[in-house]
């Protein structure tokens, strides 16, 4: 029998969809959802409002209070599913410190589509011009375990039924990350 995943961590940059993603899994499993971005101190988006790239020590308080939301909604009997960005390996650590058993589903994305689609998005604190660092700071888990990988360009029809499906199926304890590749994979950065 494999690992069963606690609790799911959408993540990518900004733009790949990781709030409707997000909700829609949560719906689907009956989860709770924790949209990360509702979790950054004034600060963080002061600066991010600004232009301004976050680096380490702004997201180190963000993670740690992200991975006690998430520890506390497993306490209460709920399984969460947190939507962060999640670019770097040590994020993603500090995640899977505060949850064990935590799975990711990178939304994976073009820069070009990325920056469209903030571009589009009315009334997020999060510019355009700050894809550029986004993607310089993106560290791809393709190789860390209970990890899946989607192309963020599909519909949100099928992907979420392909997460739970995923979530819900024991997960070898040390598999590798699992992409499933969608109709414009070939264009991924």
């Amino acid at each position: 029998m494999g690992e069963r995943i606690a609790a799911l961590v959408v993540m990518g940059v900004s733009g790949c969809g990781k709030s409707s993603v997000g909700a829609a899994v949560a719906e689907l499993a009956g989860a709770r959802l924790i949209e990360g971005d509702s979790f950054h101190p004034a600060g963080n988006i002061a600066k991010m409002s600004a232009g301004i790239p976050l680096d380490d020590d702004d997201r180190a308080g963000w993670l740690a209070r992200l991975g006690e939301e998430m520890a506390r909604t497993l306490s209460d009997g709920a399984t969460p599913v947190l939507t962060c960005s999640a670019l770097k390996r040590r994020y993603r650590d500090a995640l899977r410190a505060a949850v064990p058993r935590l799975g990711f589903v990178f939304l994976d994305l073009t820069r070009e589509m990325a920056a469209r689609r903030v571009a589009e998005r009315p009334g997020h604190f999060m510019p355009a011009s700050l894809i550029d660092s986004q993607f310089a700071a993106l560290e791809r888990p393709s190789a860390e375990a209970l990890t899946l990988t989607l192309d963020a360009t599909l519909p949100l029809s099928e992907m979420a039924p392909r997460i739970v499906e995923w979530w819900r199926a024991p997960q070898a304890a040390n598999s590798g990350a699992r992409r499933v590749p969608g109709p414009t994979l070939s264009q991924a950065v």
